[in-house]
């Protein structure tokens, strides 16, 4: 009998990180769930092993090179890699922005993917047939006032899965790049705003149903299970009501 095929899930303990586990699960995945939070991710697992699912909570913080590659070496064959970590911190033109703050969202964003992918490519490569999912942002393809960190950040991630694709064609790994417009999460941007709910509200005030996690989620296990020799290279999806990152349809 064939074993599972397993997949990690970065980031997984909300939002489209968790989502995204329970679709791979149902997908038939074991599912490796890693974030900072160890108690949600102990949690989801739970729940996914309850309804008949193969989950396993891995606390990671994926800017620890060290701990990555400790992480790493607990698997010889990896069938799917989900490079979810990241987010959104602040909303500062770049006359003001805090340069701790750029300086994180790169770290996490940019650095934590390579970090991760770097570690694990080898056992992605070993499956003979890996999958690596990087999670970027419509922010990587177009740029929006205040956004200049965030955006600098993910275009730096959108080039290193551009760059990787290139690099590595021939093996039997394909790189896809999910980029999601507005998404309506419990924590994206209450976060950004730094806890400030009524500013993160703002951020979706009157729009007719931004994506949520679930839909987005929805995106990845479609791409993922594709035929092993269909690669989505990018695949930007947004809700009905937003044009672009500056031109959004509200009803206020």
């Amino acid at each position: 009998m064939a074993a599972t095929p397993i997949a990690v899930v970065t980031g997984a303990s909300s939002g489209i990180g968790a989502a995204t586990a329970r679709t791979l699960a149902a997908e038939g995945f074991r599912v490796v769930l890693t974030a900072r939070r160890k108690d949600r991710i102990e949690a989801l697992a739970a729940e996914l092993t309850d309804a008949g699912h193969q989950a396993t909570a891995y606390a990671l913080d994926v800017t620890d090179r060290a701990a990555v590659d400790e992480f790493a070496t607990a698997f010889r064959s990896l069938a799917v890699l989900v490079n979810n970590a990241g987010g959104a911190l602040g909303a500062d033109p770049v006359a003001t922005g805090d340069p701790a703050d750029w300086r994180q969202m790169y770290e996490t964003n940019v650095i934590g993917t390579l970090n991760v992918t770097q570690a694990l490519l080898p056992a992605l490569t070993a499956s003979g047939d890996g999958t690596i999912v990087i999670l970027s942002s419509t922010a990587a393809l177009s740029s929006y006032e205040g956004g200049g960190g965030y955006v600098a950040a993910k275009h730096g991630e959108h080039v290193l899965a551009e760059t990787l694709r290139l690099e590595i064609v021939g093996t039997p790994v394909r790189v896809i790049e999910v980029a999601p417009g507005m998404v309506r999460t419990e924590e994206f941007a209450t976060t950004r705003f730094r806890g400030d709910t009524e500013k993160a509200a703002k951020v979706y005030a009157g729009v007719d149903a931004p994506l949520t996690a679930e839909d987005v989620a929805d995106t990845i296990g479609w791409a993922v299970t594709r035929p092993s020799h269909v690669n989505i290279d990018l695949l930007v999806v947004r809700p009905r009501a937003q044009a672009s990152n500056t031109k959004v349809h509200r009803t206020l």
